[in-house]
């Protein structure tokens, strides 16, 4: 599939914080959603929608990750001798996935904040734009929400976030875009974004929901707000402040997405995610429900 983007990263270096213990020795990202860690159907999803370079930005102890798309012949090889070709196929797919989608990690260096890795990976990516997908979200979509940002930028040429419709009281929970014009088919001129207003104090009822297509010159206002946080060493690099700065004198658009999404970054949105994974299994589900309508008739009998 051909792509006006190529190029996409995955901030991976944050620390989990929310989902400790769970996360003290595995990265949040390894965490399972179905038959599949969470970055997985982030991986997945960029390649479904025609990237062809994705760079994943971790910090230590993120071994596994690599670890995890890292082609493995051997074990391939063994599964195929001991007769489990399923398995093998599916070992090997993963392994695929690092080749298809060209998967490159990159160390984080620089001032906290989630605008620094994307920083960090941009050094790389020339005069491109990018998209830039959180790992901890999982979509479930017909068109993969990756795609419908690319076709967004592709109407428009410029910088596009990913919204949702929220609830007026969710409003303390996400950034808010402050809408300009409703252009329709769900793609918004906006002037900026409000994070976590009050419901009272809310610009609009949608949500920006994590999913970006960033122009280089996004990536210049990040580059000066780390030289003015160098000269300062106060607060945090965020992707959202230069947005704002960038949309205070130039065209940003949101693209309202059609499919549903799952947030595991705490642990009532992680259970919520597994559970609507193994509902959708064709062998998990019916157990589950049966689980729920009858919990002790599933149980095993003493």
């Amino acid at each position: 599939m051909e792509t006006t983007i190529r190029r996409a990263v995955i901030p991976a270096a944050g620390l989990g914080s929310r989902l400790l213990p769970l996360t003290k020795a595995i990265p949040k990202e390894m965490l399972p959603v179905g038959d599949k860690p969470v970055i997985e159907h982030t991986v997945r999803e960029l390649v479904a929608s025609g990237i062809t370079d994705i760079t994943i930005v971790v910090s230590g102890g993120k071994n596994l990750i690599q670890d995890h798309f890292r082609p493995n012949p051997a074990l391939v090889a063994q599964l195929r001798a001991d007769g489990k070709a399923a398995y093998a196929d599916a070992v090997e797919e993963v392994g695929e996935l690092s080749r298809s989608g060209h998967i490159t990690y990159l160390d984080q260096h620089g001032p906290y904040g989630n605008g620094t890795p994307v920083l960090n990976a941009a050094r790389n990516f020339g005069d491109e734009p990018m998209l830039v997908l959180w790992p901890d979200d999982v979509f479930v979509a017909d068109v993969p929400r990756a795609q419908q940002l690319i076709h967004a930028y592709e109407a428009t040429n410029c910088p596009v976030l990913a919204l949702l419709p929220m609830r007026a009281a969710d409003s303390g929970r996400y950034g808010v875009p402050v809408v300009k014009e409703d252009l329709g088919e769900g793609q918004l001129r906006i002037t900026g974004l409000v994070e976590k207003p009050a419901p009272e104090d809310a610009p609009s009822l949608f949500a920006a929901i994590g999913g970006y297509v960033i122009t280089p010159a996004i990536v210049e206002e990040l580059r000066e707000q780390t030289k003015r946080w160098y000269e300062h060493r106060t607060g945090e690099i965020y992707l959202t402040d230069a947005i704002n700065a960038y949309a205070a004198t130039r065209a940003v658009y949101g693209q309202v997405i059609q499919g549903r999404w799952y947030d595991t970054g705490n642990p009532a949105d992680y259970l919520v995610a597994q559970f609507a994974s193994a509902l959708s299994h064709p062998e998990y589900g019916p157990l589950l429900r049966g689980l729920t309508q009858d919990p002790d008739g599933v149980a095993p009998t003493p």
